[in-house]
């Protein structure tokens, strides 16, 4: 029974029709749950909803922990491990937060509960391009990470020369400009990467010079992961292309 049960809940068969109902299932009460999240006003439906889902999360939960031996293969001891792995725990968080164990200001919690979509339906397995991509991540991780660190960098270079060249308040109209460095970290960000809100910006020539330079080059610095990522996915594309073809010429 508890190996027909993993099979259903976990393993990654999707010739199981008894998998792939309960995914789609899952899918439905997920996208159920989160229904109140997009509302502003509370209906009584929302409640009972709120109440079904939640012990039909319980009782998945219950099912994952039960079958854990079979999927982290540990013996006794998976049934220690699996409530401190990462997806149980995002399942736990958005239980909680329903039940209002802990405060209700953490509802956002139950947004966590789309990670379990990716999860049930296995996309990553059924997607080929997806597993292209990650692999392309993969691969290009050094260099991603490279222009992570310079982004920051910059982010955080420009929103120091900002806060100590822009005046605080602004002297034309008295209203408050960069009023902490998070304010000088945030212009910066949005600046970066070219969105420019508005709704901080600089009142000095030097700091519109600043906000001109910094614009220029967050359009370089956003392009170059863009860039790797789109040539490594097309030389991965065109592999992949070779092998095929190579496949059916030795056929």
């Amino acid at each position: 029974m508890r190996e027909l049960i993993f099979s259903i809940i976990d393993r990654s068969d999707r010739h199981l029709v008894l998998s792939r109902i309960y995914d789609v299932w899952m899918f439905i009460v997920i996208m159920v749950s989160i229904l109140p999240l997009m509302t502003i006003n509370t209906y009584p439906i929302f409640l009972y909803t709120e109440y079904i889902t939640t012990i039909i999360f319980i009782v998945d939960y219950l099912l994952r922990w039960g079958t854990a031996d079979l999927k982290l293969k540990e013996g006794w001891k998976s049934f220690l491990v699996y409530p401190f792995t990462l997806m149980a725990i995002i399942d736990l968080l958005s239980i909680l937060s329903s039940l209002h164990v802990i405060s209700s200001s953490f509802k956002i919690f139950r947004l966590s509960r789309l990670l379990k979509i990716v999860r049930l339906l296995k996309i990553f397995r059924y997607t080929n391009k997806i597993t292209i991509f990650m692999g392309v991540i993969k691969k290009e991780k050094n260099v991603l990470l490279s222009v992570l660190v310079l982004a920051s960098f910059y982010i955080f270079l420009t929103a120091l020369i900002m806060f100590n060249a822009e005046p605080h308040i602004n002297p034309n109209t008295g209203a408050v400009t960069f009023n902490s460095f998070f304010d000088a970290l945030y212009w910066a960000t949005v600046t970066l990467t070219t969105v420019g809100y508005g709704d901080l910006c600089p009142v000095t020539e030097l700091g519109r010079f600043i906000s001109m330079l910094s614009a220029i080059f967050g359009v370089a610095i956003i392009a170059l992961p863009s860039g790797v990522i789109t040539a490594s996915y097309m030389d991965e594309l065109r592999k992949i292309r070779e092998r095929k073809e190579e496949a059916i010429k030795n056929m």
